[in-house]
């Protein structure tokens, strides 16, 4: 892992937002739709380069009807799918220009999970491009009240859309 991978992406959340997605400006870029929209917000950072997703935890999701009902936690892959869907909100109209593709999940690398995510919580998630187009890679992390949850490495390739 190079050190711009390993570095702290949490000063990203202080940082001045260019512009603010809303959740009606997400959907346009992104095919998720409810129950499996799991991010309301963009900040963006940098054009291309950065963003914040947010997810408002309202524990109303239907994931928390199993996982656990006696003591509901957002499992740890929803956190990379959000984080998933941020990038792909923001950063789509970069990479499919033609609107026929959909970004896929390639890969996750070094995803380790440090804290849990309940009802009530907001989802920052601060994600850093290190490449982008049809093969795209970014470095995420997802943090609650300032407190690290999730960190991981995604890897993306842009497929054909053809059903949405």
């Amino acid at each position: 892992m190079s050190k711009v991978e390993e570095k702290s992406l949490l000063p990203l959340l202080s940082m001045p937002v260019q512009r603010i997605m809303d959740v009606e400006e997400i959907k346009k870029n992104i095919p998720h739709r409810e129950p499996f929209l799991f991010v309301n917000e963009i900040r963006i950072l940098e054009e291309g380069k950065s963003c914040i997703g947010i997810y408002k935890i309202t524990g109303e999701e239907e994931f928390f009807k199993g996982h656990f009902p006696q003591k509901p936690i957002m499992p740890g892959v929803l956190v990379l799918e959000s984080i998933s869907q941020a990038f792909g909100g923001a950063m789509m109209p970069h990479v499919n220009k033609t609107g026929k593709g959909i970004p896929l999940f390639l890969g996750v690398e070094n995803a380790k999970f440090r804290g849990m995510v309940v009802p009530g919580d907001t989802l920052e998630m601060p994600i850093q491009v290190l490449r982008l187009g049809k093969l795209s890679r970014i470095s995420a992390q997802a943090y609650v009240n300032g407190k690290l949850c999730v960190e991981a490495n995604l890897m993306f390739i842009l497929g054909e859309n053809l059903h949405v």
